[in-house]
């Protein structure tokens, strides 16, 4: 009995001393702020017009565009943002770049991706792709 009680003890000392992780990305830190898309899997994204971003409104309503414009209302849980139910306009664009990132961040975000708020850098990221943001205000 001593000894379950002291193992006990000891396993939730050492709870204390596990690093919990980065906190969860807050709605309240992306409303209202807008992300200029500038890399791809660590690649840099080719400078377009208009420039591929990211917008989230009130209430997080999401907005952006790649090469067509996209919005709906995202839910932030637990660090993963998730658009279900997302309009997309349907142009075809010259640029083969920005019809792939239509695709991409269609998917990602119906899906749900990873979100990382570092300073003014912003990560969507699902298990094969990584799309990192510069806040532009």
């Amino acid at each position: 009995m001593k000894k379950l009680v002291a193992l006990t003890l000891w396993s939730l000392a050492l709870t204390g001393c596990v690093n919990p992780g980065k906190a969860s990305v807050q709605p309240e830190q992306l409303q209202g702020h807008r992300f200029v898309l500038e890399t791809v899997n660590g690649t840099a994204v080719k400078p377009a017009t208009p420039s591929p971003e990211i917008t989230f409104g009130e209430k997080m309503a999401v907005s952006g565009v790649m090469c067509n414009r996209f919005n709906g209302a995202g839910k932030l849980s637990e660090g993963e943002l998730r658009v279900k139910s997302m309009a997309m306009t349907r142009k075809l664009c010259a640029e083969p770049q920005l019809n792939e990132l239509d695709q991409s961040i269609g998917d990602m975000l119906r899906a749900g991706a990873q979100v990382d708020l570092t300073a003014d850098q912003l990560t969507l990221a699902t298990a094969d792709k990584t799309l990192m943001f510069k806040r532009a205000e």
